[in-house]
């Protein structure tokens, strides 16, 4: 699928709508600045520090759709009084094939955004249209990982519906910490 999909997801009486869409190159500068939370840093594998690494990541998304396997969406949400959207925050739907009965998924918030629901909603919309999209490849279920002390990331799972299943090791360099595999069935 190399379809470019554009999820919405409803105002709520507390927040509002967000906008789920593949990332684009003018979404680079917005990239950066977010990327240099501290905290998001802490948890990320992929570090964008200046415009070069939001091209490079940006163009990473997008091989992504254009090959089918892997889906990012920036998460942006619509500005009282502003025609703009801002961006805060990203989902993403990985490792995606036909016959596969599992697929990944991850996200992360902007540190403005944090404490509003912004991820799990959002995971929420992904984890919709990934089933309604690949179930009839054969997709089963959604695998969720995140490091044993990232506490945020486990409330986004329970509060997303996806069950704690086991705890991973660790696999540096990249997974520096045990793990909370969490996942998420078709029928839940």
């Amino acid at each position: 699928m190399s379809t470019p999909v554009v999820l919405q997801v409803a105002a709520s009486p507390v927040s509002p709508a967000l906008v789920l869409r593949p990332w684009r190159m003018e979404d680079i500068a917005a990239l950066v600045e977010v990327s240099r939370d501290p905290a998001l840093r802490q948890w990320v594998s992929s570090v964008v520090d200046n415009d070069a690494d939001g091209a490079r990541w940006v163009q990473a998304q997008q091989q992504g759709w254009a090959a089918g396997n892997r889906f990012g969406f920036a998460v942006l949400e619509a500005q009282p009084g502003s025609v703009r959207e801002q961006l805060v925050g990203n989902v993403v739907l990985k490792e995606v094939a036909s016959g596969k009965p599992a697929a990944e998924v991850g996200y992360w918030t902007a540190a403005h955004a944090r404490g509003r629901g912004v991820a799990s909603r959002a995971l929420e919309a992904l984890t919709s249209w990934a089933f309604e999209t690949f179930q009839a490849d054969g997709l089963e279920r959604l695998e969720l990982l995140h490091q044993v002390d990232n506490l945020a990331s486990c409330r986004v799972a329970q509060k997303s519906r996806y069950d704690f299943d086991t705890i991973l090791p660790a696999a540096p360099p990249s997974f520096p910490r045990d793990g909370h595999l969490h996942i998420r069935r078709t029928s839940a």
